[in-house]
């Protein structure tokens, strides 16, 4: 036996890139993969819209026009930015049910104001904003002093907040509306040079903010983004943008409600993904009592929750009332509350909280929206109409559920 001790060669040290932060290399089986576990609700949700818009040109040629595309945006318009302040009750794991109720107790505020008492437009339009934040604050006292579930309180405020709206509308049941302000809103439309400007601009904003996240993260110590799936995402989102302001300029522009809901969703967007709050929001929603362990403030962040998801459905339905020109006694009726809930849902935001984005309170609503408008124009009734969406949303809570069960067993493996 050798006197000299033959040396083993000492293992690499693990690079702390793939300890922490790190992001797998692109590849098929793992874009697959993520689809079927939930990882890729964008592009699924993207996939569904692509389905739904050949299906419904295959039965009316009329359905890719840029009219219609252009009604289609308006048309979503009012729900897309309900279903901001939805995504934000999901993540926490809660449910908001009086949010239609609200957005037409808020629309009548602020008709009654401007028409009936004589207000200027916007202090109406900010009175029924106010109200609206008011009863989120009421809500969410219930729900945290009184531990009583949202669904309750929320299913309660359905009912109320649509009685206190007949209230407040009185007798004629209708207030129409004629104010420049609030009805330019969404009637209102960027010229064709303006709307290539801006959509330069987004495209432009788009990959300076992921080139800017690449070298964050970088100088962190952690490995960026694979190189072509960043450049592949933002040629895909460029390509969409431009696309998109090409049809609206072939019909009557980019219109000023669609820029009003891409600018909510992507400030709550970066609310939720880059600052505390936003990362509390998810922590609660992932586990209420381990967060209240970490130091976490889950009573303020339940009840600022519940305060923008009212505030948010009454700018909502703001915007409803200007698209329509009046409010009445069905604003925020019918099936606006499960249009509204159901969007984000099918974009892949979880109804057991913790888990979403906002920007799948855009992507549900054009796709919820699509399917509605299709349905329109093939003259389907209205109890199919109902049917349909209502097996839309079962089929993504289903899905929902059995990538979280899935998710599960790949833990417990």
């Amino acid at each position: 036996m050798s006197d000299t001790a033959t040396k083993a060669t000492p293992p690499e040290a693990p690079d702390p890139t793939t300890e922490a932060g790190a992001r797998p290399e692109f590849s098929l089986g793992a874009a697959l993969r993520g689809l079927a576990e939930g990882e890729l609700g964008s592009v699924r949700v993207i996939l569904g819209i692509a389905l739904v818009w050949i299906i419904f040109q295959s039965q009316n040629s009329n359905f890719l026009t840029a009219t219609n595309i252009t009604n289609l945006l308006l048309q979503v318009v009012a729900v897309g930015l309900v279903s901001v302040g939805v995504v934000l009750v999901l993540l926490l794991g809660e449910i908001d049910l009086s949010i239609g109720s609200v957005s037409g107790l808020c629309a009548a505020i602020m008709a009654v104001l401007n028409v009936q008492h004589g207000w200027s437009p916007v202090p109406a339009v900010i009175a029924a904003i106010v109200a609206g934040a008011a009863i989120g604050l009421f809500q969410g006292f219930f729900v945290n002093f009184f531990q009583i579930p949202s669904f309750v309180v929320t299913l309660a405020g359905l009912i109320g907040w649509q009685g206190f709206q007949l209230q407040v509308l009185g007798d004629t049941g209708t207030v129409n509306l004629t104010s420049g302000f609030i009805v330019d809103l969404t009637s209102k439309f960027f010229s064709t040079g303006v709307g290539w400007v801006i959509a330069i601009a987004a495209v432009a904003l788009y990959a300076a903010t992921g080139l800017w996240q690449r070298r964050k993260r970088a100088s962190a110590g952690l490995k960026p983004e694979d190189p072509l799936r960043f450049g592949v995402r933002t040629v895909l989102v460029g390509i969409a943008i431009l696309v998109t302001v090409y049809v609206l300029n072939q019909d009557r522009g980019l219109p000023y409600a669609v820029l009003i809901l891409i600018a909510f969703v992507a400030v709550f967007a970066f609310i939720t993904t880059r600052t505390r709050f936003g990362r509390h929001i998810y922590a609660v929603g992932g586990n209420a009592e381990a967060s209240r362990r970490a130091g976490i403030n889950v009573t303020r962040i339940r009840a600022t929750v519940f305060i923008l998801s009212s505030t948010m459905a009454a700018i909502g339905g703001v915007m409803a009332a200007s698209r329509l020109l009046a409010v009445n006694q069905s604003s925020g009726g019918s099936d606006f509350l499960l249009l509204a809930i159901a969007g984000p849902v099918v974009a892949g935001t979880s109804l057991f909280g913790g888990r979403g984005t906002v920007w799948s309170a855009l992507l549900g609503a054009i796709l919820i929206g699509s399917i509605s408008n299709g349905m329109d124009l093939l003259a389907l009734s209205s109890a199919v109409k109902f049917m349909i969406t209502g097996g839309v949303l079962l089929a993504a809570v289903t899905i929902d559920s059995a990538t979280r069960l899935r998710r599960q067993s790949i833990r417990r493996v």
